[in-house]
């Protein structure tokens, strides 16, 4: 697997229009979501946990009852890369 690029402000810009439910939060690639309940939560963490896995890209994340936020970034090259971006897109479609 070839190395994460970082992504420049302009280009991060350009893929946050067509990625709904995401914002740039302490540079890194931002979402909250509130679930039902903590089942529904857990599930979905669940789900993503696989999805991240399989990729080896794993989100910094923070779970309290029903409400998840995820954080992403790519630590290796220092910010967000199109490795983030993957990731949200493949969440996005979990929560879909």
């Amino acid at each position: 697997m070839s190395r994460a690029q970082k992504l420049t402000e302009k280009e991060i810009a350009e893929r946050l229009e067509k990625l709904g439910g995401w914002s740039v939060k302490n540079a890194k690639l931002h979402r909250e979501h509130k679930f039902g309940d903590f089942v529904e939560a857990f599930g979905f963490m669940t789900q993503v946990a696989l999805v991240a896995e399989s990729m080896n890209h794993h989100p910094e994340w923070f779970n309290v009852w029903a409400t998840v936020v995820i954080d992403l970034t790519t630590h290796d090259c220092g910010g967000i890369s199109d490795r983030d971006f993957v990731l949200a897109e493949r969440i996005n479609r979990i929560l879909a």
